[in-house]
């Protein structure tokens, strides 16, 4: 805190300094919540490649370079997105919108993360890994923020592959190759994402309606949006047994598969009834197909890798 100079006997009030970022600061550039799924899918994809433990070096290594490389993504997102971030609630005090960290420091920021995120996977992982890891950074950055945000409704299904790349880099960091079953896996999530992504849009679509993001409760509607929500909610359920059919995972999966896939289109079919039946998107059918979309996700991938080390 400075104080101005004392003129005539009168003392000046003093005045505050501008708050300064802190660690805290630069790690929400890093989207952790966001993360955490990510890397969920990352590290049990590693334990499906190695059919058991991938050794705690590799996992430390990975977990570290994917946290980094997704964190630089975030990083980048926010700092394209800071006009529109500060025009709605959720985010107008990301610091970077608040103007709490510069355009330039979180720049630098984000591409050492980056640089270290990529050095990394390479050097101690494998180099497939690493480009993978770049791959989903460049998807989420360039294809999704700078290209399809703010230009198309297929934004989210398009840009949403970004998210599809993890577990590509927890298997090629064990195997060094990709293999049919991993892009089941990136399949997957694909699939998932817009069942997962649009249910939540449709409780902040006039948000997005205010900054001018097409996203598609916008432009097309509440009912469109939950048939397209129905739809890939099967698509996600068809395509998580397929992995039984080409000897990949057994039983066990099998039946965690359905039973999870049941759930999701029960959740899903709720909320379709209850727009179609004409009523408004209410938080209370809309936010547990959300929640639970991430729970499936999770436990999905958790009965891959148990199934997979146990019939090792």
């Amino acid at each position: 805190m400075t104080t101005e100079p004392i003129r005539g006997g009168e003392s000046i009030s003093p005045v505050a300094e501008a708050p300064r970022a802190t660690w805290r600061d630069y790690l929400a550039l890093t989207k952790p919540k966001v993360i955490s799924l990510l890397l969920w899918t990352t590290l049990t994809a590693m334990v499906m490649a190695a059919r058991g433990w991938p050794g705690l070096g590799l996992l430390v290594v990975v977990s570290l370079a994917g946290y980094a490389s997704a964190g630089s993504a975030g990083v980048f997102n926010m700092i394209v997105d800071r006009d529109i971030d500060l025009r709605m609630k959720r985010t107008a005090k990301r610091p970077t919108s608040s103007g709490l960290i510069s355009t330039r420091d979180a720049a630098i920021f984000g591409t050492a993360l980056q640089v270290a995120s990529f050095v990394g996977l390479w050097v101690w992982a494998t180099p497939l890994a690493a480009w993978m890891s770049l791959a989903g950074f460049f998807t989420y950055v360039v294809v999704y923020t700078l290209w399809l945000k703010r230009t198309t409704w297929h934004n989210i299904v398009l840009g949403g592959a970004a998210g599809c790349f993890p577990p590509l880099v927890g298997w090629a960091a064990v195997t060094g190759d990709l293999n049919l079953f991993a892009w089941f896996l990136f399949a997957i999530i694909f699939f998932w994402t817009p069942v997962h992504f649009w249910a939540l849009a449709l409780m902040i679509k006039e948000e997005y309606r205010e900054v001018g993001i097409p996203m598609l409760p916008v432009v097309h509607g509440d009912k469109l949006t939950v048939a397209q929500i129905g739809l890939y909610a099967v698509y996600t359920v068809v395509l998580s047994v397929m992995p039984v059919f080409i000897g990949e995972v057994g039983l066990l999966y099998f039946v965690v598969a359905l039973l999870l896939g049941g759930l999701l289109l029960s959740r899903s079919w709720r909320l379709y009834r209850h727009v179609m039946g004409g009523q408004a998107v209410e938080r209370r059918v809309a936010v547990p197909l959300y929640l639970y979309s991430m729970l499936y996700l999770a436990l999905l991938f958790v009965a891959g890798a148990v199934d997979r080390v146990l019939t090792a």
